[in-house]
């Protein structure tokens, strides 16, 4: 017997609320992986796992979310912690070694496709071992043709994200980087959600095992989302984070953001005036020795 499944039991609440968490989840770790590419140093590796577990969680938060709203109208369904809490690991470890590989090797093209594909790779991971966490009465099912499309939709989405980390240099277009981030990752989560099809076991009367979303619930969201606050105020409290590096202005040289490119110039000018003066005088001064 086949199960009647609906993906918004709640309406579009659970969608909204779980592009959210996928976009604040990307954005904190875009900026962090910037960062730590921009500005090289021994915090380099904090910036890279920062910007991982970010990234990790946000994805992660963002599929259980959306699974609150995940029902099947003939069976209850339960989540088995160890599995639901093994794939928050898998997401951030995986989405980390893609990071940590375009983070030390750069905008390379062998870098972004192996750091895309990794971190693709991670969120697909991730997906699926959430769903092997579901407990209930009967069979999960799958199309692999919808599968393996959502698997694409992972593994592009991360490349382009990862580009976007380091190559795009102003705030708002690394914000709009992680819009498209949040898009792609639950557009790859409903794909996937696409793909599955529930075969109903004969009803025994034992209750389905597993704990019920609404136990799950609260770590789910509190847990991600605590280490997600503490990591925006982070990225809030470091300058270089929100603003970006100096920007360059039309002459090629390097000013602070803010900074009109008058006031930037003037001094350096000004010391090479000075240079140049100090020079005159010390050549005069050599002449009138002799």
């Amino acid at each position: 017997m086949q199960g009647t499944v609906d993906g918004f039991g709640y309406g579009l609440v659970t969608p909204v609320a779980a592009y959210l968490m996928a976009c604040l989840g990307g954005a904190l770790g875009l900026r962090c992986t910037t960062r730590s590419v921009r500005n090289a140093g021994r915090y380099r590796p904090v910036w890279l796992a920062l910007g991982s577990a970010a990234i990790g969680s946000g994805i992660w938060t963002m599929h259980f979310i959306a699974m609150m709203g995940f029902t099947v109208a003939e069976a209850p369904i339960g989540y088995d912690r160890a599995v639901t809490f093994a794939s928050l690991a898998v997401a951030v470890v995986m989405v980390g070694v893609g990071i940590f590989i375009v983070g030390y090797r750069g905008a390379t093209v062998m870098a972004l496709v192996t750091g895309g594909t990794l971190t693709g790779l991670g969120i697909a991971s991730m997906h699926y071992l959430g769903m092997a966490g579901m407990r209930l009465r009967g069979t999960i099912e799958y199309d692999t043709l919808t599968v393996a499309l959502s698997v694409l939709i992972a593994v592009v989405a991360a490349t382009a994200a990862l580009w976007a980390a380091v190559s795009v240099h102003r705030f708002s277009a690394s914000l709009l980087a992680s819009l498209v981030m949040g898009i792609a990752v639950s557009g790859m989560h409903y794909v996937g959600m696409a793909a599955v099809s529930v075969h109903l076991h004969p009803a025994t009367g034992a209750p389905a095992p597993g704990e019920s979303p609404a136990t799950l619930l609260a770590p789910v969201l509190i847990g991600p989302l605590v280490f997600l606050l503490l990591a925006a105020a982070v990225v809030m409290f470091d300058p270089l984070l929100v603003l970006g590096d100096p920007e360059r202005d039309g002459a090629g040289e390097r000013r602070l953001p803010g900074i009109p490119a008058q006031r930037a110039t003037e001094r350096p000018r000004r010391a090479a005036a000075w240079a140049a003066e100090s020079g005159r005088r010390g050549d005069l001064a050599e002449r009138d020795g002799r």
